[in-house]
């Protein structure tokens, strides 16, 4: 079989899913150079070598050790693809890298995202005005303003910062705050960050599609359901996303084909207005859309520069092609298609005590047992996949860090079977841990669906 060499540059769960598909290639041998923030114990224990600490100079280094050894690279993480690590290990070694370059790192502005579709998809784009203290006198000033905002919409309005705060940092009205004294508060707590945006609340249900590219062609996954807050009930603060679940086609329960079909038409004309002839600045996944049904269509609630954490665990398992032949394909400027096997599969993450707002405190200890859930794979093969995310290997041991700890997929014909699997998985955890229980659930999709068809009469 071929070697292939893999600069991996990690952050948790998204990108352990990314090495299992490089593992899983039965055309190439596979070795991984991991950059990682943590010793993840799935990643680690794949990889030919690995370095902790995702500072790009850092990473850099490590990709010029193994140079000789490394023939493409992959980037999950945001911070350090807007951090301009494609454009630095590009010119400082011979390893192609994929995902986008700094300057078409979108996600590092939501303001510069709302400017875009401004331009050129209006009707995707929710109202919105930018909010920068640096224009305004004083707080009472400023108060003022976002005050007569509040008036034209309403007050039914979503607060945003302008940086990337993985769903944190975003406030909406009716769920995180129910006066406009708790508003500005919020608003006031990331304003210091830069610019905050507060658009118009759309009403409706939510749905992801992640875009493919070599830089030239646009290739569109299936659409995927995240689940961002914290409690079941969609309860709680605003996370990193607590699961996800795909149904078996390319649409989900409580959408209609003209809703896919429009994000796929705003997707194609954002890469369109982005793409450089001749350039492949755009390759990877340069366009991971947070889509909103509406009962006047699809709007756009942000655009990501990378996969989607958790809803590329919905994705790459069920993957028909080789992984690696795709990542050659986006490298060679040959990326058409991808082909996915006809499943529904749902993704289950379990977190710490104190995440989300769960426990306030958790002084106990924080090993995590995962041989239980990894032995599900005798009952279920690969229809199981557990991969972890906020946790290190210390000695012989596994430890939750402070953030998504790990992740359970389960894969089946249907979202009911595929949820039933995903969540045995996270039963067999042994740790401290929680996690959301309706993540697919019967009666979570039947809310969905009846809600879209009361907004559409």
């Amino acid at each position: 079989m071929e070697k292939v060499g893999v600069l991996l540059v990690s952050y948790g769960s998204r990108e352990a899913a990314i090495a299992d598909s490089l593992c899983r290639s039965e055309n190439y041998e596979v070795n991984i150079f991991d950059a990682d923030k943590q010793k993840n114990p799935f990643i680690v224990e794949r990889a030919a070598d690995y370095e902790i600490g995702l500072d790009v100079q850092k990473i850099c280094k490590f990709a010029k050790k193994h140079e000789d050894e490394i023939d493409f690279g992959i980037v999950g993480p945001e911070g350090q693809i807007i951090g301009g690590i494609r454009d630095i290990i590009e010119k400082e070694t011979r390893i192609p890298m994929i995902c986008p370059t700094k300057e078409y790192a979108i996600e590092g502005s939501k303001v510069s995202q709302r400017h875009l579709l401004e331009k050129y998809c209006p009707d995707a784009n929710p109202r919105f005005k930018v909010f920068d203290t640096k224009n305004y006198s004083g707080k009472d000033e400023l108060r003022k303003g976002v005050y007569s905002w509040l008036d034209e919409l309403g007050n039914q309005v979503a607060v945003k910062p302008d940086a990337p705060a993985t769903g944190k940092g975003v406030g909406v009205w009716g769920d995180h705050f129910s006066t406009r004294e708790e508003l500005f508060d919020h608003f006031l707590s990331i304003c210091d960050y830069g610019p905050v945006i507060i658009e118009e609340k759309i009403e409706g249900e939510e749905f992801s599609l992640q875009f493919f590219s070599d830089g030239k062609h646009l290739v569109p996954t299936e659409a995927v359901r995240d689940y961002k807050r914290a409690f079941d009930g969609d309860r709680g603060v605003n996370t990193g996303g607590m699961g996800s679940y795909k149904a078996l086609g390319r649409i989900l329960p409580f959408m209609d084909q003209e809703d896919w079909e429009a994000g796929l038409e705003i997707g194609k004309k954002i890469f369109e207005e982005l793409r450089v002839d001749g350039g492949n600045e755009l390759r990877g996944v340069p366009l991971y859309m947070a889509y909103i049904c509406a009962a006047d269509g699809v709007k756009v609630l942000e655009i990501n520069s990378r996969p989607g954490d958790p809803e590329i665990q919905n994705l790459l398992p069920i993957l028909e092609d080789d992984f690696v032949d795709v990542c050659l394909n986006i490298l060679d400027g040959n990326l058409t298609r991808l082909n996915f096997a006809k499943k529904a599969s749902v993704v289950t993450y379990a977190v710490p005590m104190t995440y989300g707002g769960y426990r306030k405190r958790f002084s106990g200890e924080e090993r995590v047992d995962l041989s239980n859930a990894y032995g599900l794979s005798r009952k279920y093969g690969d229809a199981v996949r557990i991969y972890p995310g906020s946790m290190e290997i210390r000695g012989k041991e596994t430890y939750a860090l402070g953030s998504r700890t790990v992740c359970t997929v389960g894969i089946a014909d249907d979202v009911g079977a595929a949820r039933n699997i995903s969540l045995e998985g996270v039963v067999a955890i042994d740790g401290p841990l929680w996690n959301r229980w309706d993540i697919g659930s019967k009666e979570h999709i039947a809310k969905s669906v009846e809600h879209m068809n009361s907004l559409r009469g």
